[in-house]
């Protein structure tokens, strides 16, 4: 039955309603379902420096949570100057303690604009990646 008649059909009075019940029951099945499929990625959930921050002292390090457990041997941090070079001490790794953290250690830097790019596998092996970049003041 199409979908328009099984609509119609649950108007008059005595018809059956079971198709359009269970078709409203998949549709509404389908949308509790799609917040849970979404989470499944780890996101950013805040960083150290802040996304877009400008700040007055260099960091030591740049400090990303995100909000799933992530895969360390999968995951890194890097840190580009306004160059496009990479300036970061390429020493990525998960906190010890927080299996949502990941860090990278930087080099003394010099005020400017700097690039931070992530990419990350969450422990149930879907892969997210993004960036954002800071600016230290003069």
């Amino acid at each position: 039955m199409k979908t328009q008649q099984l609509m119609q059909s649950c108007v008059y009075p005595g018809a059956s309603c079971d198709g359009a019940r269970g078709f409203a029951g998949l549709v509404l099945a389908l949308l509790l379902a799609l917040p849970g499929m979404a989470s499944a990625h780890a996101f950013v959930d805040h960083a150290e420096p802040k996304v877009g921050a400008d700040i007055n002292a260099a960091p030591t390090e740049i400090k990303i949570w995100f909000t799933q457990q992530i895969e360390p041997a999968f995951s890194r941090i890097r840190v580009f100057d306004s160059d496009g070079q990479q300036i970061d001490n390429k020493d990525s790794r998960q906190d010890k303690d927080d299996k949502k953290l990941l860090v990278v250690s930087l080099p003394h830097l010099s005020p400017g604009r700097y690039k931070v790019e992530w990419k990350v596998v969450s422990v149930d092996t879907h892969h997210t990646s993004g960036d954002f970049k800071f600016t230290i003041k003069p």
